[in-house]
């Protein structure tokens, strides 16, 4: 929230579903901001590549990405990544990472969200900033928990970045700053 209140003109990429409140508390800060939500899409079936007898169906990373998150150029100074990799099928993890490291300019910001656990209560959630540190949890869909990162590998996923801070946040769930 510092970063976004200290600094000018900044663009943002939200990846999470839509929200009204996140897209007027940006531009009312100053900075651009572009949605992609990529969970709702991966859950869907149209990406499996048909199998072959005795095998199951492959996930199409590449059209995945061309559809979903081709910024046409687009570079952005924050990243909000919400728990979006904890949603994911694992085919698509690392390239969805690879895919932000590239368009997100060095030095940049990425805020990511991890579970800690599979407890009942853990849900897919839309989340709100605000002008406090509090950021606001909306139940936004029934896509099952698909992942558990324990501290190593969050460290992993994020090799290809410098630098990264993890933070205990409420809601059994971890807060992780990268930077690019």
């Amino acid at each position: 929230m510092k970063h976004l209140q200290t600094q000018e003109s900044l663009r943002i990429l939200d990846i999470g579903p839509t929200s009204s409140t996140n897209i007027n508390y940006i531009t009312s800060l100053g900075h651009s901001i572009y949605m992609a939500s990529v969970v709702d899409e991966a859950s869907k079936p149209e990406w499996l590549t048909p199998a072959k007898e005795g095998e199951e169906p492959i996930f199409d990373v590449d059209r995945f990405l061309e559809s979903n998150l081709n910024f046409s150029g687009r570079v952005f100074d924050v990243v909000i990544f919400w728990d979006t990799a904890d949603y994911l099928p694992e085919p698509l993890i690392a390239p969805v990472l690879s895919r932000i490291h590239k368009v997100l300019q060095p030095g940049g910001l990425m805020l990511a969200f991890f579970h800690q656990t599979t407890s009942p209560e853990t849900f897919f959630c839309r989340y709100h900033l605000t002008d406090t540190d509090v950021v606001e949890m909306q139940r936004a869909g029934n896509y099952p928990l698909l992942n558990v990162f324990n501290n190593r590998k969050i460290e992993n996923l994020f090799s290809e970045f410098s630098n990264y801070r993890f933070f205990l946040a409420k809601d059994s769930l971890r807060e992780v700053i990268i930077t690019r």
